[in-house]
């Protein structure tokens, strides 16, 4: 039964890791979608809450994927979904770097460039939506979700203060 989740894993974050444009949290729907909807290797609070971990851990956001293989598999499944998502994408930037390079000046590769932009943002905005499903329970959830976001697109402050108040909300109980 283990080596079919290995191999879940290798084939999912593989392929993923071709279509993460912009990072991991692009292709954050398809993770969930496969984690909590294919597999069921997890609910949807548990993705949302290794999402968590993953941002607020040091270090490059495809951990969520070494988490979600952790969660399905233990330290094979972190090991093989980490590798599956690095190496296919790695080998393919090495490989596009020197073309893109030797074809800077023609006309498809800035169309290329103009096309990957939106798709990007689209990915990752599609990411956002899925976590915002994922984690707000519930109509106070909503609004720290929507506060929060204000505060990050409309004002300065940092967004720490946001999570801040919202664990300290939590913490005495106006959250649950």
């Amino acid at each position: 039964m283990k080596v079919s989740i290995l191999g879940a894993l290798l084939t999912q974050f593989a392929i993923l890791s071709l279509m993460a444009f912009g990072g991991a949290n692009a292709v954050v729907p398809e993770i969930q979608r496969q984690a909590v909807g294919v597999h069921h290797w997890m609910t949807d609070k548990d993705f949302a809450a290794l999402f968590a971990i993953a941002q607020a851990s040091p270090g490059p956001n495809f951990l969520i994927a070494t988490l979600v293989g952790w969660k399905a598999a233990g330290l094979a499944g972190a090991l093989t979904a980490t590798a599956a998502m690095c190496a296919p994408s790695c080998l393919l930037t090495y490989w596009l770097v020197k073309a893109w390079d030797r074809y800077r000046e023609t006309r498809w590769r800035n169309a290329i460039a103009a096309g990957v932009a939106p798709v990007t943002v689209g990915l990752i905005a599609s990411s956002a939506l899925v976590l915002v499903r994922a984690a707000d329970h519930g109509w106070k959830l909503g609004i720290i979700t929507a506060a929060t976001a204000a505060v990050s697109y409309f004002t300065k402050y940092n967004p720490l203060w946001c999570l801040a108040i919202a664990g300290g909300l939590g913490a005495v109980g106006l959250l649950s």
